[in-house]
């Protein structure tokens, strides 16, 4: 008996991925710290995690910990532009993390404040263009103020995009791409993935390519989990605040060894 002719769903195979199905691990470069320029990938995206393990087996405040993982920003910001990353993602601070003590989450808003003023001039200068991925009509009106400025002073960036996921959380960027796409009076049959990307906060960019986590977890913790559907994940033990170029470098390897197929 004859099969029925096969009839394929007008919206698969994912379009953003078609060209980056056919590279496989041997293509990847031979210098582990040095990967080749044509293994980049074009979004990377890293959950900075290990502020407070790192200060607490320092015997320092937790406080401290979080301002140690805003100096190592600033060295990975440096290598990443050298590197050629068109877009990177920091996962800062999630809606999850006002659990936290009045203290700390504070502390946390300080610290995000006096870094934009103290570096501002410096991604203007390195071309670094700083996107807010998350929530900003929560933040209080000081730390709202220090990222619009921020935002502002770097719109002419154009080596990399920083998105500083800030008061962030991927369900909640779900919730409000759905109230942002029943707004628009869309048909529900003309809804589809890329209406739905459309909605999200990183609407234009790739999908991150490469997701990091420090500190040995291995979980996405609500960051970006509609984009990172197909993104190569590396987990590594190092603390965020120890987290420099050569980690970096080596995260980078390991994503160019693998073979990306996208269910092909």
């Amino acid at each position: 008996m004859a099969r029925a002719p096969l009839i394929r769903p007008t919206d698969a195979p994912p379009q953003a991925h078609a060209g980056d199905a056919g590279r496989t691990a041997a293509d990847g470069p031979s210098d582990a710290e040095t990967p080749a320029r044509s293994e980049i990938p074009r979004h990377v995206a890293i959950i900075m995690d290990g502020n407070r393990r790192w200060a607490r087996a320092r015997g320092a405040s937790e406080l401290e910990g979080h301002a140690a993982g805003v100096e190592a920003i600033r060295g990975l910001l440096r290598h990443a532009v050298r590197r050629g990353i068109p877009v990177l993602t920091l996962y800062a601070f999630s809606r999850e993390n006002w659990a936290r003590t009045d203290a700390e989450v504070a502390g946390l808003f300080a610290l995000l404040e006096d870094a934009i003023r103290s570096e501002t001039a410096e991604l203007r200068e390195q071309g670094v263009r700083v996107r807010l991925l998350g929530r900003a009509d929560e933040l209080p009106p000081d730390t709202r103020r220090s990222i619009e400025s921020a935002l502002a002073a770097t719109a002419g960036g154009d080596r990399l995009l920083l998105n500083i996921a800030f008061n962030y959380a991927g369900r909640t960027e779900l919730v409000d791409a759905v109230r942002a796409i029943v707004r628009s009076g869309i048909a529900p049959e003309a809804i589809d993935e890329s209406v739905v990307a459309g909605a999200l906060y990183t609407a234009g960019l790739p999908d991150p390519d490469l997701v990091i986590r420090t500190g040995g977890e291995q979980r996405l913790s609500n960051f970006l989990i509609w984009q990172s559907a197909y993104a190569e994940l590396v987990s590594t033990d190092t603390l965020w605040p120890e987290f420099g170029p050569d980690a970096f470098d080596a995260a980078l390897a390991e994503y160019a060894r693998r073979t990306r197929r996208f269910g092909r």
